[in-house]
């Protein structure tokens, strides 16, 4: 078994991946004391290779990280790389979503199309890399809905339910999600590099 460590502090993000990776990898917390990196890079890959090879410097072991942005047709594709953000750098969940319903208001259904992006990928302490990418798109509800999930999942609708990542199983949500496509995907390539 592939051992790993992963990059996010955030606790939803890290159940949410070890869910995703099964057996195939042991996901290890990062250490406490390995701070946030600042990501600036100004795409989700490279914030993502920000984020797995500081930590791979960090702890000299294999680092795994993601980075997700929602991008909606109606903003253009944002907020994009600053989703996480969307309402300030120390807004909530409910917060950025309240934003994002503001931004939307009274634009029908057919104009509020909108796509999960993810990067994920592994570095090592060797300089290799290991990158994949999942997209999941849909629609951006007009009320929350669900109480289940994190993030915007009381807000997307992914293309061919009707339902929102909230109102679904966990299980669900990752065989349509962009975050279970991007670490099957990773998953899959780390197996064609004989990594696992």
């Amino acid at each position: 078994m592939l051992r790993l460590v992963c990059a996010s502090a955030n606790p939803d993000k890290v159940a949410e991946i070890a869910a995703i990776l099964g057996d195939d990898v042991e996901l290890l917390p990062r250490p406490a004391d390995v701070p946030d990196v600042v990501e600036d890079s100004g795409t989700l890959e490279g914030n993502a290779r920000l984020k797995a090879v500081a930590l791979c410097r960090a702890i000299g072991m294999g680092a795994i990280a993601d980075d997700t942005g929602l991008e909606v047709d109606a903003l253009d594709g944002g907020p994009g790389v600053d989703t996480a953000y969307y309402a300030g750098p120390s807004a909530t969940y409910a917060e950025n979503r309240a934003k994002l319903l503001d931004a939307l208001a009274g634009l029908p259904a057919g104009a509020r199309g909108a796509r999960f992006h993810t990067v994920a990928m592994v570095a090592w302490p060797d300089g290799r890399e290991v990158v994949a990418e999942g997209v999941c798109d849909g629609t951006i509800a007009e009320a929350e809905r669900g109480g289940r999930g994190w993030g915007f999942d009381p807000l997307f609708i992914p293309d061919g339910d009707s339902r929102t990542f909230s109102e679904m199983t966990e299980s669900e949500k990752h065989d349509v999600g962009h975050r279970g496509r991007a670490f099957r995907a990773l998953v899959a390539a780390l197996s064609e590099n004989h990594a696992l």
